[in-house]
């Protein structure tokens, strides 16, 4: 089975929103978690579209340097954005590159700090 199928259901098992965009901030993927966060704003339909277009101008021109960022080394792949003191995360932005180390996207990572409050994991003994 091709390791592609195997990253495909992380993503889209992920708990978190996850929003791809190539180097033309297009929106070319969406998890179903990101579909649901931003079902008011088009959800699914968003993709095919700039990510430009659902940010303000002082964010559009903040992503913009952070992509230009990424393309002058490859040792530039990840950026702490901000603290979303609201749903106490923290936001990154990193980039996505080919297997010759070319920028071919980017997307938003956000790592939740808050307790986990699933139930834990019981082994019957």
């Amino acid at each position: 089975m091709e390791l592609s199928v195997f990253f495909r259901s992380i993503i889209e098992q992920d708990r978190c929103a996850v929003v791809i965009c190539n180097v033309e901030h297009e929106i070319i993927y969406m998890n179903p978690t990101a579909v649901e966060r931003y079902a008011r704003r088009g959800g699914a339909k968003l993709i095919g579209r700039s990510l430009l277009a659902c940010h303000n101008e002082k964010s559009c021109e903040t992503i913009k340097r952070v992509v230009a960022w990424f393309g002058e080394s490859t040792d530039h792949n990840i950026i702490y954005t901000s603290h979303n003191e609201k749903e106490n995360k923290d936001v990154y932005m990193v980039a996505l590159r080919d297997g010759n180390g070319q920028l071919i996207g980017y997307y938003e990572k956000h790592e939740y700090r808050n307790v986990e409050t699933c139930e834990k994991y019981q082994f019957d003994e």
